[in-house]
Order: structure tokens, then sequence, then C-alpha cells
């Protein structure tokens, strides 16, 4: 893929191929072209990335991406990646024999790469769409998450191709608050006064966000996948999302002045932007625009909550989770009409925020699959 043309091409086919599915929500074509462009994504700054196109009859019936992270390739590799490692996302074919062609030809990219191991889907990177759906297909997907046709399953499985880990979100009533144990919890740590949890603020929004992110680096820095972001990929993660970010919505924890913990929490913008066809024009940009500015969203979405590292299965980490989350929750409600919440993805084997997560009442609702395979038994 290398003229602006098969750049087209590899974009629309998601459109196409997915026409049909009530649930699948069409993302902006000029975001998806942001995310696949050098320059645009700094992913690129540490990645080698190869796209392909599948034809038949003169006609592209597939796509797929596959790249090499080379921090991921630094990782420990009982944390899911590490050397050799290599992955292939995006995609997208009209029948399995397309979509085995498809894999092959990533695979083999990867072999000549000098990757002995694959690890997919990554969409690109573990930071935005990881793994495929299997479970949650009746519903839209939230904003930031994959949607995947049911098919692909089999299809991907066929290769010889088994389950490295299960992600999984959790759906959440929110209207009516969370168990009285909840509550005697939250006023507990509202009483230690070294404690206090307080929102970001957009008139420093690039301080708060560098701290989240530093949070973030050190909160997950043992978790399985865990590929660390680059100070640019934490200034573009910030520009990308301020314009959906409210003060209201992201929770900052400090114990003694420092910052020890956070929770991000998005208005669901899929509500909005499903309807607009994947394009601003000729008038999806002035309903977009007021719903930022004006934003009446039914769903959230929790896709990141850390604290640090040296916290990790305290007491106090567990009680800092269950004060940002209500505090949020109050928020949300009141401004902005919220009626549920989608917490996630969390790794099926993190039993601190499934703990959590069964303690507020919160139930599994959609679960993605990252595939492993040896290339070698091509």
């Amino acid at each position: 893929m290398t003229t602006k043309a098969q750049t087209k091409q590899f974009i629309d086919i998601a459109y196409k191929l997915n026409a049909g599915d009530p649930h699948w929500v069409q993302p902006l074509r000029s975001e998806v072209a942001n995310l696949i462009t050098p320059g645009k994504n700094p992913f690129f700054e540490h990645a080698r990335v190869q796209f392909f196109l599948a034809l038949q009859q003169g006609q592209v019936v597939g796509r797929i991406s596959a790249h090499i992270d080379e921090l991921a390739l630094q990782q420990p590799p009982e944390q899911g990646m590490g050397p050799g490692t290599g992955n292939w996302g995006m995609m997208e074919a009209t029948e399995e024999s397309v979509m085995h062609a498809l894999i092959r030809a990533a695979e083999q990219w990867l072999s000549d790469q000098g990757m002995i191991r694959v690890l997919a889907p990554l969409s690109l990177s573990v930071w935005e769409e990881p793994g495929l759906l299997t479970q949650g297909h009746d519903q839209s997907p939230m904003i930031m998450m994959g949607h995947h046709n049911p098919a692909y399953q089999g299809w991907i499985e066929n290769l010889g191709y088994k389950v490295a880990k299960r992600l999984v979100t959790y759906d959440l009533p929110v209207k009516d608050g969370f168990p009285e144990l909840i509550n005697r919890i939250v006023a507990s740590g509202e009483r230690n006064k070294k404690l206090v949890i307080r929102k970001v603020d957009k008139k420093h929004f690039d301080r708060d966000a560098a701290i989240i992110m530093g949070l973030l680096n050190d909160a997950w820095s043992t978790n399985w996948g865990f590929v660390p972001m680059t100070d640019h990929e934490i200034d573009h993660a910030g520009k990308s999302l301020k314009p959906i970010v409210h003060e209201a919505l992201i929770r900052i924890a400090e114990l003694d002045g420092e910052p020890v913990a956070f929770m991000m929490t998005l208005p669901n913008m899929n509500e909005v932007i499903k309807d607009l066809k994947g394009s601003l024009l000729p008038f999806g940009w002035a309903k977009l625009l007021w719903w930022l500015k004006f934003p009446k969203a039914q769903s959230m979405r929790v896709p990141l909550m850390g604290v640090k590292k040296e916290l990790h299965n305290s007491r106090l980490a567990s009680q800092m989770a269950f004060m940002m989350i209500e505090y949020i929750r109050r928020d949300a409600v009141a401004h902005f009409g919220t009626r549920y919440a989608e917490i996630g993805w969390i790794l099926e084997d993190n039993q601190g925020m499934v703990a959590i997560a069964d303690a507020i009442g919160a139930k599994i609702n959609r679960e993605y699959l990252i595939y492993d395979k040896p290339i070698d038994s091509v």
C-alpha cells in the first residue's frame, strides 16, 4: 500500500464490509487516516508497519496491517510482548480464504523482519484497539473500542491461533448509586486528611495530562501486554482527547500532596458519530461541535485507571478507586444525564480491578481475545 488511492481503499473497505451491521459505528475517516499515516501517529516513530490489501478481479476484498513495535520488543517475555514478537491487526475480509491469505502475508512479512511469534490482533498498538471482539456483538462499541464480524473468530482460530489473553469490559448502571458498603468506604476515605481527590484543571491541561500519563506508565508497567508510552505519544494523546475531556469526569488522587492515582472517564462520543457515516460533511461537523460544547451522554467509558505501583494491593488503592468512581458517577448523572458506564478493558486476571468491578455491581458485557502463534508453525 503505497499510493493515496490505495490508502483510501484500505480505509473504505471497512465501511463496505460492515455496512450491514447495525451495531458497527463508522469511525471518522479522517481519524482512521491519521492513525495509519506516519507523521500523524507517533506510533510510527518506534514501529515498523506494513499495510496489505487483498484484491480479487481488481476489487478490494480485504485488508490487514502488520507491525513491529521496537518498544514492545524490549519488554519482558513473561509480560506478553518481548523479543521476536510482531503483531497484525485492522483485519477485514469478505470470506475465510481472504482472511487466511491476508494473515499469511502479514506473518511472512513479520518473519522476513526477523520475528518468530505473532501476538494479534492489535490495531495498531495495545493503547488503541487491542483484541478481537468475541462477545457483545449485539451492542454498539463504546468510544475507542473495536467491533468485529463474529465470523472472524473461527477464521483466525482455524489458522492455529491460540488465546493468549482475555480482555473484558464491564457494564455498570450508575443512575441509582452503589451499595451501602461502597458509600461507607468512600465516607471513610473522606475523613483521611492526607488524601485529596481533585478534578483535572483544563487551565493546566498539559500539566495534568503529563501527571496522568506518568502515573499510567508506572501503574501499568508490570501488566501483561504493557508497552510504555513515549513523551510524544503522551503529548499526542493529550491533544487528541482534550476536546472530550471534562474536568468533572477525570480525577487525580493525591496523598500528602503527591499524585498517586487517577481515573479517566470519557463521554461515549460514539452516540453522536454513529449517525455521521464516517464524515463531518456536509453538516456533521455542526452536530459534533454542538455535542462537544453541550454534551449529553447516556453512556460513559472508563478507559483508564491507575494507582502507583508502590500502592498496588493496598487497602488505600481500593479506597481511592471507589472514591474516584463515586465522585465521577455523581457528576456524570447530574450534569450529563448518564445512565450507565462501561469499565475497561480489563485483563481477566487483574484480580484487583475484577474485585472492584464486582463490588460496585458491574457485569461483563464484552470480551476481546488476543491470540498467540509461533510464526514457524505456518
